[in-house]
């Protein structure tokens, strides 16, 4: 990851040099995580740069706001379009953007109900988040001692930003013990997630995902696969994942917009299959970055190029 390459920001309405994108450090969003956000991608394609999903991303980023009780004080259209003229005001042709929605400085009280709400969109070039190696080779995970709250606790399909603390905790203790990424339980013992990305395994040429009934963001990446699978003639199945459905898989991917879709080799040192990335893991992702690159015609609906943000739907 590297900021360095990035001129602008969009902030609350007004395109600014990224050192002039600054808050007061009494920010309410600061001390409580009070904020929602996204992670999206824009890929070059043939015919240029081209945002993927953006309408649904922005769809999720105004159902986490609602859950929060923030009022985004701008239309999706018009952060569609703030979206696409940023990405060209920084002249990237593949990006991550990450819009975010917090409230600001005006009080420190638990009840942010005087705080204004600020806006922003930040755009970096940032590669696989699990590393190139291991989109072909696959990563190594862990399970973590660290369990992912349930839905009671906080809403696990929204999107926010004090909610990633127990993310945080999870992939820093993996990291430290050596490997790639961590995979988090849910309060029942079955596997929920990644620290950043959805969980699928294959068995039986049978694929095998969880849902929100399991304690797990909804991700757009996941929704991806799932129509590409089916679409390959899959069969998906979403139920709860245990660990010993994991160990015994012959196949296992995480996906996310920043991990995209990478293989798992290993858990805990325990081989999955082979080791080795699985031939229908290795079919979805090579569909998946089709689609992306504007190569796949069918799905061509998730591309928005740079230019045409108004034609999102809102």
């Amino acid at each position: 990851m590297s900021f360095a390459e990035t001129k602008w920001v969009w902030l609350n309405g007004k395109f600014v040099p990224w050192s002039d994108a600054n808050f007061h450090v009494s920010a309410h969003g600061l001390h409580y995580g009070s904020g929602v956000f996204e992670g999206v991608r824009c890929y070059e394609t043939a015919d240029g740069p081209a945002v993927f999903r953006l309408d649904d991303h922005l769809q999720r980023l105004y159902a986490s706001a609602e859950v929060y009780g923030l009022e985004i004080p701008f239309t999706r259209e018009e952060l569609a379009e703030a979206t696409c003229e940023l990405i060209e005001r920084n002249h990237f042709s593949s990006c991550y953007v990450r819009p975010i929605c917090f409230y600001g400085s005006q009080s420190l009280g638990l009840h942010p109900r005087n705080c204004p709400i600020e806006v922003a969109i930040l755009a970096w070039p940032w590669a696989p988040y699990l590393g190139a190696e291991g989109l072909q080779n696959g990563v190594r995970v862990t399970v973590s001692p660290w369990k992912k709250f349930h839905s009671q606790m906080m809403p696990t399909t929204a999107k926010a930003c004090g909610q990633y603390l127990n993310s945080i905790l999870a992939v820093r203790d993996a990291v430290k013990r050596g490997f790639d990424e961590a995979l988090l339980l849910n309060a029942e013992g079955q596997v929920a997630e990644g620290s950043g990305e959805n969980l699928f395994i294959v068995s039986g040429g049978k694929i095998v995902t969880n849902d929100d009934r399991h304690s797990i963001l909804l991700g757009i990446t996941r929704d991806c696969v799932i129509r590409i699978a089916r679409d390959l003639g899959y069969l998906v199945e979403a139920r709860a994942i245990r660990l010993h459905d994991l160990l015994t898989a012959d196949e296992a991917f995480v996906t996310g917009t920043a991990a995209e879709v990478t293989p798992i080799r290993e858990v805990d040192n325990s081989r999955i299959g082979d080791g080795m990335p699985g031939a229908i893991t290795a079919q979805i992702q090579k569909l998946f970055f089709d689609a992306v690159a504007g190569r796949a015609l069918r799905y061509q609906h998730w591309l928005t190029p740079i230019g045409r943000a108004s034609e999102v739907a809102v």
